[in-house]
């Protein structure tokens, strides 16, 4: 049974990066029929929250990356937060010293080691000192294991001091957690950020010392930023959540980070349906550049090929995200507003920045469409002869709407955009709308009226 697991540190917001790792994992697993852990990996009690836990495991649903063993949901191999595997800890320290693989340090109050011993030092327990457990490196041989990008890696023993296994708090150190945990959940491949290479020396030792079998490891090259230093909050938004807020939608940002390393056939696709294709030999060896822009365009992507009903309730969880409220709409007008809208934006952030003057009476005018169209000579005229002829129109079809608008550009003998852009900025308040003719087809005749009404009053206003 193949065994992946993603194994976070509950300190901060799941980084784009981390939700990578675990996609390549879930990836992996999923294509070999085995199972994808989470384990989250709370030893540093200054910074761990259950806050920040909670916002990882939402983050990783929200991308549709469920697991079959987990803190949440439990399984056969817990627990599945390493605070509570303690004693588990413990007990392996503990049987590495009998064994003279390991031993008690202990540091006087200014950091000095001041004592090595395979018995606990029971003298020193007073608050001036610290005794902690340290591994003892074999300085003698080298360490190698087999990465499955980056081939065999080899290193010198003799470059290694012994380093500490259990704190002094009773926590364990990374390194020796990981391997405890790794081997007693059957882990069988762990697939992480090539920021971790330089541990995985010291991590088989430990496996070595137990005779332990040694999971497969690949070391996936970091996201750079545009700077080519690692993806951080100079460059921009990082976390799954930032995305998420923005508008982003969890598929398109999958597609993205799969294709941030992985070689894929095509730029633009659900990555539930690569499950099959997937390979980890395809991954690149070299370090990737996150570019936003072509997330976003990717994303927009995304955006207009979801079926319509589906996006639009995507876009209604944006908005109860940001705590915005719609005024009670028909659902028909709501999914019309979305369908015109969606073509000229890349994201939900952007959709509601287009569709606002559908959904709310009292929007804006642009100062360039006041000061382009609305204050030159002629619009009196063009408002008062749309008001005017779509007050007689029984025929509201996008098809009479063009007919009515193009007569009055005809009768007036003026331009067609003077004519479209005055009535466009008057319905929608904006010069950049989707297409006029539906726009004013789905606002109606009613509010279309009253919406001309009001910029003529605006403009006679400003006359005054």
């Amino acid at each position: 049974m193949i065994r992946l697991r993603f194994a976070p540190s509950p300190t901060g917001y799941l980084h784009v990066g981390g939700a990578r790792t675990a996609l390549f994992n879930w990836l992996y697993a999923k294509k070999n029929n085995g199972k994808f852990i989470i384990r989250i990996e709370d030893t540093d009690t200054q910074r761990s929250s259950k806050i920040f836990e909670k916002m990882i495991l939402d983050s990783l649903k929200w991308l549709g990356l469920d697991w079959d063993e987990g803190p949440d949901i439990g399984g056969e191999y817990g627990p599945y937060r390493q605070s509570e595997r303690l004693a588990i800890y413990k007990e392996y320290a503990e049987k590495l010293i009998s064994e003279k693989k390991a031993y008690y340090a202990v540091y006087d109050a200014n950091n000095n080691e001041i004592e090595k011993s395979y018995v606990f030092p029971k003298e020193y327990l007073k608050k001036e000192y610290s005794i902690v457990i340290k591994f003892l490196v074999q300085k003698k041989g080298k360490t190698s294991f087999r990465d499955l990008l980056k081939g065999r890696m080899e290193f010198d023993n003799q470059y290694f001091d012994d380093f500490i296994i259990i704190k002094s708090n009773g926590f364990p150190t990374y390194n020796f957690a990981v391997v405890i945990d790794d081997h007693l959940m059957n882990i069988t491949h762990v697939f992480r950020g090539e920021d971790h290479l330089s541990n995985t020396p010291k991590q088989i030792m430990i496996y070595n010392s137990f005779n332990w079998e040694l999971p497969v490891f690949m070391h996936i090259p970091l996201i750079l930023g545009n700077d080519r230093t690692p993806l951080s909050k100079r460059h921009g938004g990082t976390s799954i959540n930032y995305f998420k807020e923005n508008g982003y939608l969890s598929e398109a940002l999958l597609n993205y980070l799969a294709i941030l390393g992985w070689s894929v056939d095509e730029e633009v696709f659900n990555v539930f349906e690569k499950i099959n294709d997937f390979d980890p030999s395809k991954i690149t060896n070299k370090s990737v550049i996150f570019d936003y822009k072509k997330l976003t365009w990717i994303n927009g992507q995304h955006l207009r090929k979801k079926p319509i009903k589906k996006l639009s309730e995507e876009f209604k969880n944006f908005l109860n995200i940001n705590n915005i409220l719609l005024p009670q709409l028909n659902s028909d007008y709501f999914e019309n507003v979305i369908q015109i809208c969606r073509e000229k934006v890349n994201t939900l952030k952007q959709l509601l920045e287009f569709s606002q003057p559908f959904f709310w009476d009292n929007y804006e005018y642009e100062e360039e469409y006041i000061k382009k169209f609305l204050l030159k000579p002629g619009a009196e005229k063009i408002l008062k002869l749309a008001i005017d002829n779509f007050s007689k129109a029984n025929n509201f079809s996008i098809q009479n709407i063009e007919k009515i608008l193009r007569s009055i550009a005809s009768d007036l003998n003026i331009g067609t955009k003077k004519v479209f852009q005055t009535i466009r900025g008057a319905v929608l308040g904006k010069l950049v709308t989707p297409g006029l003719f539906e726009s004013i087809h789905i606002l109606g005749k009613d509010k279309t009226l009253k919406r001309l009404q009001k910029t003529l009053f605006l403009r006679e206003k400003y006359e005054v």
